[in-house]
């Protein structure tokens, strides 16, 4: 008497089936596609390599990051608007700590809140290394009508000021706009003396000069 085999002994069997491949897998096992770069990377990047010293080359950026030089212009503008951009990211936290850190209203408020900025900006040793590396390009970047600095400096302090007179704290001697800007230039020219003229900074006399301007009296 023979024994029936069962019908599935002799024949192959199929191989259990691979999980199903994902993209981290993928890429660990070097088959995933490359990621493009984007603006905030090259953004990104620039920032710490400016941070630490180095020059900012828009060439050797576009190469790092693995795109071609027209693509990083045309991501950046130019190499001036991305050294703005940088600093310009460094001096609004400066502004914004100011603002909620400072106490008082009105014109001490707002005098107070641009001494605390002036102050930041000439502690902060990667700009001051900035400077002193190519000090009439540096100011180019920071004080110049086309900066994206010096612009903005002026929208905030505008924005600060129209909050105290909104609030009835402070009653300016000049439109809001023309006094913001003159603030804001008033205090590059104290913060950048030492470039601009030769002088040593002085944050105490850029704020008795605001006092006086924004209708108080210079301590």
């Amino acid at each position: 008497m023979t024994t029936s085999r069962p019908k599935s002994a002799g024949r192959k069997r199929n191989p259990a089936p691979s999980p199903k491949a994902t993209r981290l897998s993928r890429e660990l096992a070097g088959q995933g596609a490359k990621v493009k770069a984007t603006p905030l990377d090259a953004f990104q990047l620039a920032r710490k390599k400016w941070l630490a010293g180095e020059r900012i080359d828009i060439g050797a950026l576009a190469k790092e990051l693995g795109v071609g030089r027209a693509t990083m212009f045309r991501w950046v503008g130019s190499r001036e608007l991305l050294l703005g951009e940088i600093i310009w990211s460094i001096q609004k936290p400066f502004m914004e700590k100011a603002r909620a850190e400072v106490k008082g209203k009105g014109a001490e408020y707002v005098a107070g809140v641009s001494e605390r900025l002036m102050k930041a900006i000439l502690s902060f040793a990667p700009l001051r290394r900035f400077i002193e590396s190519d000090p009439e390009y540096a100011l180019r970047i920071l004080t110049s009508k086309s900066s994206t600095v010096q612009s903005r400096n002026v929208e905030l302090m505008r924005e600060v000021l129209q909050e105290q007179v909104a609030k009835g704290h402070l009653k300016p001697p000049l439109p809001v706009d023309t006094l913001a800007y003159v603030m804001v230039r008033l205090g590059e020219a104290f913060v950048y003396a030492d470039v601009i003229s030769g002088r040593e900074p002085a944050i105490d006399e850029a704020t008795a000069a605001n006092l006086v301007l924004l209708g108080g009296r210079a301590k």
